[in-house]
């Protein structure tokens, strides 16, 4: 089977938690490292992507190929909002993260208005926001990672109707891990919410039953919040000077655009 790497991250990974024991586990020489998955929004039906394997490299050390929980395909368009879902855990070499790799297979698909479309992925295509973050797995911490695919940034539609998968991917753990959420009324506004600091932006597509959102993986900084009302008789509107702290959830409360 054909199989893609798609780089994730260069060392773009924060202590979540560190349980010393001088007498067991730091004797090791390893770490606990648990990967999840989540997605930014998009507007497909589904994304289905193939994932086979992780190949992690540490520094100084050859790469180590690790299998999912669940190998195969996963829709990652039930994983926004703040859902994640399991991709894996194991014990890694402490010592500085080096680069992750995903290795997709060929059941790659986007699903729009009820019609299922092949994804083609270039063979060797890297992707990935590239940090300057250097942090460290020590030897008897605990450490959780979110992989998060932007789907609506990572699919385009070529001119002869085919679909590209050209992966825009980050991820964060949760001290690097700001939060806002909040709900968008009235459901018939159709509002798409971004959270704005300079030039980067973070989007989400409120819960179509109850208007709730929550976009995840902010860094800490000031923000301004968008509501984009989609049905053209409501309005926009903006929320200026929100502030999101690491390993903090900022409640935006109940919002209300008006015609």
């Amino acid at each position: 089977m054909k199989k893609y790497l798609l780089t994730v991250v260069a060392a773009v990974l924060a202590l979540v938690s560190c349980n010393k024991d001088d007498n067991s586990s730091n004797n090791s020489g390893k770490a606990t490292v648990t990967m999840r998955l989540t997605d930014g929004p998009a507007g497909y039906d589904a994304v289905y992507l193939d994932i086979q394997q992780v190949e992690v490299t540490m520094e100084g050390s050859n790469p180590v190929m690790l299998t999912p929980m669940r190998p195969g395909q996963y829709d990652i368009l039930r994983f926004r909002n703040g859902l994640d879902t399991l991709l894996l855990r194991t014990e890694l070499p402490a010592g500085k993260i080096g680069q992750i790799r995903l290795i997709l297979g060929d059941d790659n698909y986007v699903v729009e208005n009820g019609t299922t479309y092949p994804l083609t992925t270039p063979s060797g295509q890297t992707s990935g926001v590239k940090l300057n973050l250097q942090e460290t797995f020590a030897a008897g911490g605990a450490y959780t990672i979110w992989i998060d695919f932007d789907a609506a940034k990572s699919i385009h539609q070529t001119g002869n109707g085919k679909y590209m998968l050209k992966p825009v991917i980050r991820a964060y753990s949760a001290l690097t891990d700001g939060r806002v959420k909040g709900y968008v009324l009235p459901l018939a506004a159709g509002a798409t919410v971004y959270a704005i600091n300079g030039p980067d932006t973070f989007a989400a597509i409120p819960d179509p039953v109850d208007g709730f959102f929550r976009i995840t993986g902010l860094p800490a900084g000031t923000y301004r919040i968008w509501y984009d009302a989609d049905a053209g008789i409501y309005n926009d509107l903006w929320l200026n000077d929100v502030q999101v702290s690491y390993g903090q959830e900022t409640d935006l409360q109940i919002v209300a655009l008006l015609p």
